[in-house]
């Protein structure tokens, strides 16, 4: 039976509560108040809901992650970065990779980054905790994700891209980045071909639930400066 969350409590089930089918949906409900993002994070799930539905939360098994030492740069992506083809920023706007990010795509219908869910990241931004990185091609906004880092771990969010390679040329930068921060793991949530093909790869929930236990509150040496 799905958990119902109340305003009043930050509280969420057990991961091993969550559903087979659909795989993953552990509870509805509840607000998307900066400390109930920060607790769902900790706990291991994640909001993911569409325009009209209740806000529905998530723990998949398996969950698809990424470790910084098994990013795969293709020939291609690897000419790219040698050559410096795009410029790396982080944290230089926020609001507009997000933004970004909710737009309309071709392959999808509607977005699941609606306004609440952009407000709420927002605040996160302020609070320290999401962070953006931005891909500039001569002064335009190109490429670029956001996500949260807390402890040694990179809860990767979403990424869009506008120019061949963008998001791909951003992602690589900041996992190097978090590579020499001192990060174990980037949290790509489900799987796509996309992450597949930067070595991304799925674990069981628990193996990803052992890893926040171990890892969420080490310190991490990252520094989000444009």
């Amino acid at each position: 039976m799905l958990t119902w969350l109340q305003r009043n409590t930050f509280a969420f089930p057990p991961l091993e509560k969550a559903m087979r089918d659909p795989n993953g949906l552990l509870a509805a409900g509840g607000d998307l108040s900066a400390d109930r993002l920060i607790q769902a994070y900790r706990h291991g799930c994640f909001p993911w809901f569409s325009e009209g539905q209740p806000i529905l939360w998530w723990s998949p098994d398996p969950r698809t992650v990424l470790f910084p030492d098994e990013l795969h740069v293709s020939r291609s992506l690897g000419k790219l970065l040698r050559k410096r083809r795009y410029e790396v920023t982080f944290d230089k706007d926020f609001a507009a990779v997000i933004k970004a990010c909710a737009a309309p795509r071709e392959y999808a219908e509607g977005t699941w980054i609606t306004e609440a869910m952009q407000t709420a990241y927002l605040e996160l931004h302020r609070r320290g905790f999401a962070h953006s990185v931005e891909v500039w091609d001569h002064g335009a906004l190109v490429g670029g994700l956001y996500g949260l880092a807390m402890g040694q771990l990179f809860f990767g969010e979403s990424m869009f891209s506008r120019a061949d390679n963008a998001s791909k040329f951003g992602f690589a930068t900041l996992v190097q980045h978090l590579k020499e921060a001192g990060f174990v793991l980037i949290d790509c949530q489900m799987p796509t071909e996309h992450l597949h093909s930067l070595g991304a790869r799925s674990i069981p929930r628990q193996a990803f639930a052992d890893y926040l236990k171990a890892h969420l509150d080490q310190p991490n040496h990252a520094t989000w400066v444009c």
